[in-house]
């Protein structure tokens, strides 16, 4: 079996070239291809070429809120750690993650509600643009969508990719439905390291258009 000889720090370019060389015909504007690629290459999925869903303007406009320093909001810790945090850092950003707060699992398991249910509620009240990333809690989407229609929440952002069975298509529909700025992975498939992958495109598309 022969294998292909490439410097550890080439082995992300090689692997976009082979992606591109895969997509074939398949072409898409500059800003969302670069976030699609991450997510393939994060994923090994090529489904995502056709299941990512963007709203008009999603792109320009979160790059714009980190830009002025817009925080994200995770539904899972595991979300939070696949965030390059320090390159957030570099633009005033920070991520947040209520939802393995002490206070949290109790004000939820007494409401009998879930603890990404709470969390959204808390992340609402931050006095700072925000981008949402969900990528596991269907049920964050469905608080997202009511803290919309009902406490006029208007994130910068809502990145939404639950992965799963309950609900998970549902939610997401709620979110392609309304008016917030979204990247939506339509169907089942989905997942925190998804979302994380989604963030760190956006991100990178800013460090190279800043020149950092």
């Amino acid at each position: 079996m022969d294998f292909e000889i490439i410097k550890p720090a080439d082995i992300e370019k090689r692997s976009f070239a082979i992606i591109t060389e895969e997509l074939g015909d398949r072409v898409f504007p500059e800003e969302i291809g670069l976030v699609v690629k991450r997510v393939i290459h994060t994923s090994a999925d090529f489904d995502y070429a056709d299941n990512l869903v963007f709203s008009e303007g999603a792109v320009p406009r979160a790059l714009e809120a980190i830009r002025n320093g817009a925080h994200i909001v995770t539904d899972t810790n595991m979300v939070k750690a696949g965030i390059n945090k320090k390159t957030l850092a570099k633009f005033g950003g920070e991520v947040h993650c209520f939802v393995a707060d002490a206070d949290v699992a109790e004000e939820a398991k007494q409401r009998g509600v879930t603890r990404s249910t709470v969390s959204m509620e808390r992340a609402a009240k931050l006095d700072v643009p925000v981008i949402f990333a969900i990528g596991n809690a269907p049920t964050a989407l469905i608080e997202l969508d009511r803290l919309m229609r009902e406490q006029d929440l208007k994130p910068e952002l809502i990145i939404g990719v639950p992965v799963g069975f309950v609900n998970v298509v549902e939610s997401k529909e709620l979110i392609l439905q309304s008016q917030a700025p979204h990247i939506v992975a339509r169907g089942r498939k989905g997942g925190s390291n998804v979302a994380a992958a989604i963030v760190n495109a956006l991100l990178y598309q800013l460090v190279h258009r800043e020149g950092f």
